[in-house]
């Protein structure tokens, strides 16, 4: 007996079993009927016994063909199941989503864009998880998660590389931030950075904190950096109580906003930009591809929000 059986011949059998004959196997399999007679052969060959009884009233099985016919309808029957799940996966019937998404995003996009997959495939399994940008790209790149939003400070830094692309959502511009009775509070216009050199400054995760001296460098001084903190509702608080002043994006003032700070545009318009990073070949998978447009529908009704707030 050969060491494996050919899968095919297998269901060309099932077919010959089934029918009764192999004219009426090669109609049902719309083939001619010595190319299914050749199969037959190679099978009995591959097996190293005899399947079928052969008369001029058709076929019988011998007691092997039986055996073997039994996992033949196994494996058609695990076909059928495969190509039913596929199926369930590709219409998104079935399935799951795992999102991993950094604060001010899970707060703002990922919701409504989860929501509208919801109503799209109650169906499909979806899995949010928050993490900033470095934790989020090694879930992705583990293949832990399906997509990340993440965040780069505009810098010319690329998220994406390798196995991994990364899809643009929106640009988050950062504002100043400062108490409600500070002295520029009322500025309608974009203020300097330069005005705010002598104030005390709060800073966030070490990205941020990294191009908060980068942008502070830029007008000319070096912020007196007097606390850290990744919470922007912790900052705001220390804003609002006189404490320091701070930048922060304008999706988290979005996500938590607070009335006892202004908010004020700064005129070298800093901003972020904010993008979904997956493996290249999700972007095959309909479940994923349903997040990314959620998520980019969701991402143009904000966008338009971020621009104006102050």
């Amino acid at each position: 007996m050969s060491t494996e059986l050919d899968p095919r011949r297998l269901l060309i059998f099932r077919e010959v079993a089934r029918h009764g004959s192999l004219s009426a196997a090669a109609t049902a399999l719309g083939w001619t009927q010595p190319a299914v007679g050749q199969h037959m052969q190679r099978l009995e060959r591959e097996v190293g016994i005899p399947l079928l009884l052969r008369s001029v009233r058709g076929i019988t099985l011998t007691e092997a063909g039986t055996a073997l016919l039994a996992h033949a309808d196994a494996l058609a029957s695990r076909l059928t199941a495969a190509r039913t799940e596929l199926q369930a996966l590709a219409s998104m019937q079935a399935g799951s989503l795992s999102v991993v998404a950094f604060p001010s995003a899970a707060a703002v996009l990922v919701p409504p864009a989860l929501a509208q997959l919801e109503a799209r495939a109650p169906g499909l399994e979806v899995r949010l998880t928050e993490a900033e940008p470095p934790e989020a790209r090694a879930l992705v790149t583990a293949g832990d998660a399906d997509l990340a939003v993440v965040f780069d400070h505009a810098t010319g830094e690329a998220d994406s590389g390798g196995d991994l692309v990364t899809v643009p959502l929106l640009e988050d511009p950062l504002r100043a931030v400062v108490p409600a009775d500070h002295r520029l509070a009322r500025r309608r216009r974009p203020v300097d950075l330069g005005d705010l050199a002598s104030e005390r400054w709060i800073a966030g995760c070490p990205r941020c904190e990294e191009n908060l001296l980068s942008t502070t460098r830029a007008a000319g001084f070096e912020p007196d950096v007097r606390h850290r903190s990744d919470d922007y509702v912790v900052v705001q608080r220390l804003v609002a109580e006189g404490l320091a002043i701070t930048l922060l994006p304008a999706l988290a003032l979005l996500a938590a906003p607070n009335d006892a700070v202004a908010v004020l545009r700064v005129r070298t318009s800093p901003r972020r930009r904010i993008g979904v990073l997956l493996r290249t070949e999700l972007l095959q998978s309909a479940a994923v591809v349903a997040g990314i447009e959620a998520l980019r529908a969701v991402a143009d009704q904000t966008a338009g929000r971020l621009v104006h707030l102050s």
